[in-house]
């Protein structure tokens, strides 16, 4: 019987990297490239552009209320519905041109899908672990499969915008179709995992299993030993609106940028990805969780100390739109990519703390909820910043909140600290 369940486990683990590199894939020709689509499509200004992530994070807010109410369902249900989403949402996105209004409801049901998505993505692969001494290695193999597809997607967004075969104002959007597809292949794998990945008792999830209402709804973890944890989602909140929005509309609003550039630069901060994330997990494993967490302060602020400087001379005019400072500009967009990939620390970190196993998968989507709170008010005070007082504000206010994260390092207490050698 053992027999049996490990190979039914190395078949789930299979088909988990399968249904990460087709998401991955699925990602990069379509949330990876809306920031253009806004701008091709709608040309909208930098203002508008922050009001647009309200009802595209919205949903991450909602996310855990939905979670907690669908939790009779688990995890692989969830995440088969939030594929189901992603597809409706952006079917509708690649078939016309809808009003602008419209175009909004249409990314809300599809960042809906997403946003459930992304925790029980991360949730799934920690329950896939069954050797803490590895566990950074896992994960780090698990973050360089969708590394790797991103920066496929990124070769077929450059070489599609480069040769007119995607075109944003073009009757139907065909990239936006091509990524409904793969998403409805990532719907189908997780069908197939639910009948493969064991539960605690190394049964598979679908084999005879009745669900039932009473007592699957899941309480949502508020506890105080995961006060830090809950402080790093909510700088993140901040990071990522940075990284998705306000990093990109440098390239695309100051610098005239278009899918094909930042497709390329996401290409080559996929590559360097391929052997950063991998290594990064060993790099847990070798020098703990506290080191590799002031590691992911210093590179947050860093980054935006110096995109800070290098708008605000973009924008007042003492530097060149051409040359070294474009040359830097690209990249620090592609640092603060493979900063973002450091949240892999802060799972590691949460499951170092976690109470109980069980508490996990509920507190990933509570922190995902908080820093979406963040978010939506980051993203819309950030746009007035950025055209009030300019760019470069939007950059410094982010480096300060970074400063969060070298607290959390300082403060944090972490079980079984290895000795790096």
């Amino acid at each position: 019987m053992k027999t049996v369940h490990a190979d039914r486990y190395q078949r789930a683990l299979w088909v988990y990297m399968a249904v990460l590199a087709l998401a991955a894939l699925g990602a990069g020709l379509s949330d990876s490239v809306l920031s253009n689509y806004f701008k091709d499509a709608y040309q909208v200004t930098a203002l508008q552009r922050g009001l647009i992530e309200i009802p595209r994070e919205m949903p991450g807010f909602i996310g855990v209320f939905i979670v907690s109410w669908l939790a009779f369902l688990g995890d692989l249900r969830i995440a088969i519905l939030a594929q189901a989403l992603m597809v409706v949402g952006l079917v509708f996105l690649g078939l016309l041109t809808p009003p602008f209004a419209v175009m909004l409801v249409f990314i809300f049901i599809h960042s809906l899908g997403g946003h459930l998505w992304y925790p029980l993505q991360d949730s799934l692969g920690l329950h896939l672990i069954r050797d803490n001494g590895s566990a950074g290695k896992l994960i780090g193999r698990f973050k360089g499969v969708s590394t790797a597809f991103g920066m496929l997607a990124g070769l077929i967004v450059f070489i599609g915008f480069r040769t007119g075969f995607f075109s944003f104002t073009a009757p139907v959007k065909t990239i936006f179709i091509f990524a409904c597809v793969l998403f409805l292949a990532v719907l189908a794998l997780l069908i197939i995992l639910m009948r493969l990945m064991p539960d605690k008792n190394g049964e598979p999830l679908a084999t005879g299993r009745r669900f039932s209402l009473k007592g699957r709804r899941i309480k949502l973890v508020f506890n105080r030993a995961y006060r830090y944890y809950y402080a790093l989602a909510v700088v993140f909140g901040v990071q990522k609106q940075i990284m998705m929005v306000f990093a990109p509309w440098v390239l695309i609003d100051l610098l005239g940028k278009k899918a094909d550039t930042l497709a390329l630069l996401t290409m080559v901060g996929s590559f360097i990805g391929i052997f950063f994330i991998p290594a990064l997990g060993r790099w847990v494993d070798r020098f703990g969780i506290r080191k590799m967490l002031y590691v992911d302060a210093f590179s947050f602020i860093t980054v935006y100390v110096l995109y800070g400087i290098l708008s605000a001379g973009f924008n007042l005019g003492f530097l060149a739109r051409s040359g070294l400072p474009v040359l830097l500009v690209f990249a620090l967009f592609v640092i603060d990519r493979m900063s973002m990939q450091m949240g892999l620390i802060r799972s590691l970190y949460l499951r170092n703390i976690a109470l109980k196993p069980e508490d996990i998968g509920p507190t990933l989507t509570l922190g995902q909820s908080m820093d979406h709170i963040v978010s939506i008010t980051c993203a819309s005070l950030g746009g007035l910043v950025w055209s009030v007082w300019g760019p470069q504000y939007v950059f410094f206010l982010a480096a300060l909140m970074s400063l969060i994260n070298y607290f959390v390092a300082r403060k944090a207490v972490i079980r079984d600290e290895p000795v790096a050698s």
